[in-house]
């Protein structure tokens, strides 16, 4: 097995950290990936790839870098492999991120730092508001998803594209459901540790760049996916109404917005009422209102023109595949 260079200074102070990295067909990311982790300027670190049956030629790129390569010996998920990795970790600190994350040079030293303040705590990082990729519908989604996992210090989930905790609390815990959803295995870890009375923060400068490299169809899908199994989690946890991350009380309201204002100006429009058409303003002025600390960080993050594209694929567009991916989630789970 081989370590990246930079970590075997087994003289110094700080902490060891184990990057944990699963890879299913990572082809297109997993070379950013590592290039980065193993450029970072922390001294004492490993990194581990558990790779999930890869059959696109990744695996060959894996082996080209100074990591440990895990391989799983049946395709089993993320959780799977996430669990296949803590397992061969060397390090008393393991820091999960995604094969399409980027890390900064200063990422592992930050994230060293946040688990010396809060060394009881499962701690979270996020996405960059500009992600690795800047095309428009790239740079929504991470300002979307930065923007919803650093509203509060105590957040309702911890998310594995930067998640940091003690080897021993993750052995413990049972780690990753490996017969959970495909995806949310982070949302229900995060439950079941809190459950536990083990306290989860949002350490806002523990940030990874992300590789989406979507187009309209993949945000999209993207968004179907990511509310149809919210929507079937939710239901089952009796949390359907929580402010939780992505699945947030503005993505919520945003969504209800978009359906009560087709029926509105269906009916303005049909009926010609003027009183419908009133309230589709007012249903409009109350959206915007609510999702204003959104709206603000879509300005803030790429400028006026962003900013008004942004806000009008983010509430006349987007929402038809939230709403979509919602209610295909309620009638599977019914």
């Amino acid at each position: 097995m081989c370590y990246c260079a930079l970590m075997v200074q087994e003289g110094g102070q700080e902490p060891f950290i184990s990057v944990i990295i699963p890879n299913r067909n990572g082809m297109q990311s997993i070379a950013k990936c590592l290039a980065a982790v193993c450029s970072s300027h922390y001294p004492r670190y490993e990194v581990i790839v558990a790779d999930d049956c890869s059959d696109d030629g990744s695996r060959a790129v894996i082996e080209a870098y100074p990591v440990q390569l895990v391989r799983l010996p049946a395709r089993g998920g993320a959780s799977a492999a996430r669990n296949a990795g803590a397992r061969h970790a060397r390090g008393d600190i393991l820091f999960f991120i995604d094969a399409d994350c980027v890390v900064r040079p200063e990422t592992l030293a930050v994230a060293a730092r946040c688990r010396a303040q809060h060394p009881e705590a499962v701690v979270g990082g996020t996405y960059t508001p500009v992600p690795h990729d800047t095309g428009f519908y790239s740079m929504f989604q991470s300002v979307f998803v930065h923007y919803s996992e650093t509203k509060r210090a105590e957040p309702d989930y911890v998310a594995t594209h930067a998640l940091l905790i003690g080897k021993e609390l993750f052995l413990t815990s049972g780690g990753f459901d490996e017969r959970f959803l495909p995806i949310l295995e982070d949302v229900e870890f995060s439950h079941r540790l809190r459950r536990r009375g083990v306290p989860l923060l949002m350490c806002p400068g523990l940030l990874v760049e992300h590789i989406f490299g979507f187009t309209l169809s993949g945000s999209l899908r993207n968004a179907f996916r990511k509310a149809r199994y919210w929507s079937i989690y939710s239901l089952a946890n009796r949390d359907l109404l929580t402010d939780s991350g992505t699945a947030s009380l503005e993505l919520k309201a945003n969504s209800l917005a978009w359906a009560l204002s087709l029926v509105l100006l269906a009916l303005g429009v049909t009926a010609g009422s003027g009183y419908a058409l009133l309230a589709l303003l007012a249903v409009c002025g109350a959206n915007l209102a609510i999702n204003r600390g959104f709206a603000s960080a879509l300005f803030r993050t790429g400028g006026r023109a962003f900013g008004l594209k942004a806000l009008l694929y983010y509430t006349a567009l987007y929402p038809l595949a939230v709403v979509a991916g919602g209610l295909t989630g309620l009638l599977w789970r019914r």
